[in-house]
């Protein structure tokens, strides 16, 4: 086992000589194994690991106990140990989702913040060949398609930059090979009883589904389960990186698609590319609401009812997506961007990075355009554009409301709502194809700059 893993991380690149690697351990025979795999491997791969644990409080003494075994085997291996306990059945009331969801965004959540604040970059969890095949058909039962076929990531990034990479290094490994690995080293774990409830779907297809289907039509279907996923996620990126670029060329705005032509493209690819306006609208559908807006988009149907209070139209060349109210609802964010440094906009579909200039470059470059690096101190914030702003921007003669200056740019009112402004404290320092703030641009002799620049997706 412990060679398939170290191929395993080798072939996918989930960990590299010199990463700090949080290993997420709940106490039983899969993290277990997978911290004590990690630490055989971790002078051969030139890593440092650390143990973290989150108590759910969902079992009472069990999960007290749990916490005790895993600080314990962190202990006796002399390795930094993180724990943290959550309300999971109160987040899951307030959020309306079920306690496996809420414990499940409660721990990433977590993990992502420690690993940030411990300057760790790696997370790596426990999710086994058998967790694989059980997402697979428990996706498959719910209706999904190839993205949620490609099941579970070996790789995900996580972090306000993505600098955080949650890693599953035992995707390959079945759990009786864990089992009998652990018993080999004599190292025991903790059993949690509710695996064994059949009330949660997990469970019914661990304990019936899945042997059922091993015993009577297939006994090497978690093999093909894994295969199927790796097809598909080579399927997802190929063709996701398709639908991004031909909605790149399509896209007016975020509400406003221009769909001339678009019957005379493949199916498939309508499908994903209008799949993707909805996600980044954050629009739930299911395959009929993707159905009946490629019917709209192709001016099969002039209008269709979306979720959520949305719907589409077709107007002449554009596919248009409105509240039903009649009004594009635009979504408020709100972030910190460290200097220099970046952020990702999933609402706009854009990062937005501030560049350092060093001053023997900065006089070359377009007047108006830079930031003077000695005003803006270690973090800005960017938000989208609020009634009621104001602005002095460089060589603008005064301050102005941003929506006049919208207005003199021929920025479209459907396209201000979500517009980028960027602060420092409660002043704009910089909006985005405006000149940088009077107060704040850079001038020969100022020293160092800095650019700022709105990357799209």
């Amino acid at each position: 086992m412990r060679d398939q893993v170290l191929r395993y991380i080798r072939g996918f690149e989930l960990m590299r000589a010199g990463d700090r690697v949080v290993a997420a351990v709940s106490g039983g025979a899969d993290s277990v194994a997978m911290l004590r795999v990690l630490l055989e491997l971790r002078a051969e791969l030139g890593i440092v690991v650390a143990a973290a644990h989150v108590n759910h409080g969902l079992r009472g003494d069990d999960s007290d106990a749990d916490e005790h075994f895993v600080a314990d085997l962190a202990k006796r291996h002399e390795l930094q140990f993180f724990t943290e306990r959550f309300n999971v059945v109160e987040h899951a009331a307030a959020q309306h989702m079920s306690q496996e969801e809420a414990g499940r965004e409660l721990r990433y959540r977590w993990l992502t913040q420690i690993s940030i604040e411990h300057r760790c970059n790696v997370i790596a969890t426990a999710h086994t060949q058998d967790d694989q095949a059980e997402t697979v058909l428990m996706k498959f039962l719910r209706g999904a398609g190839t993205r949620g076929l490609a099941g579970i990531h070996p790789v995900m990034k996580r972090g306000q930059n993505n600098h955080v990479r949650v890693v599953r290094p035992l995707l390959v490994i079945r759990r009786p090979q864990i089992e009998t690995y652990l018993a080999s080293i004599d190292q025991p774990w903790r059993e949690d009883e509710s695996n064994l409830d059949r009330r949660f779907l997990r469970n019914r297809v661990r304990h019936e589904l899945l042997p059922l289907i091993e015993r009577d039509y297939n006994p090497n279907i978690r093999e093909v389960l894994s295969e199927v996923t790796e097809i598909n996620r080579g399927e997802e990126l190929y063709w996701g990186y398709q639908a991004w670029e031909m909605l790149r060329r399509l896209r007016d705005d975020r509400e406003r698609i221009r769909v001339e032509g678009f019957d005379a493209v493949p199916e498939g690819l309508q499908r994903r590319v209008l799949r993707r306006v909805l996600d980044e609208l954050n629009i739930p559908a299911d395959f009929h609401h993707v159905e009946r807006l490629r019917l709209c988009a192709t001016g099969k149907v002039q209008r269709t009812e979306l979720s959520e209070g949305w719907r589409a139209e077709r107007e002449r060349e554009y596919l248009v997506l409105r509240r039903s109210n009649g009004e594009c609802a635009p979504i408020a964010y709100k972030q910190m961007v460290p200097v220099p440094g970046e952020v990702e906009l999933k609402e706009i579909g854009c990062t937005i990075q501030i560049l350092p200039v060093p001053a023997d470059f900065a006089a070359e470059v377009t007047p108006g355009t830079l930031l003077r690096a000695d005003r803006t101190g270690d973090e800005l914030w960017v938000r989208n554009w609020q009634p009621g702003d104001r602005y002095h921007m460089a060589y603008g003669g005064g301050e102005h409301k941003l929506k006049t200056l919208f207005a003199d740019r021929r920025i479209p009112a459907s396209q201000r709502p979500l517009w980028p402004v960027m602060l420092k404290g409660p002043e704009i320092v910089w909006v985005r194809d405006l000149p940088v703030a009077e107060a704040y641009c850079w001038q020969p002799g100022d020293g160092d700059a800095l650019r700022v620049e709105c990357v799209p997706h």
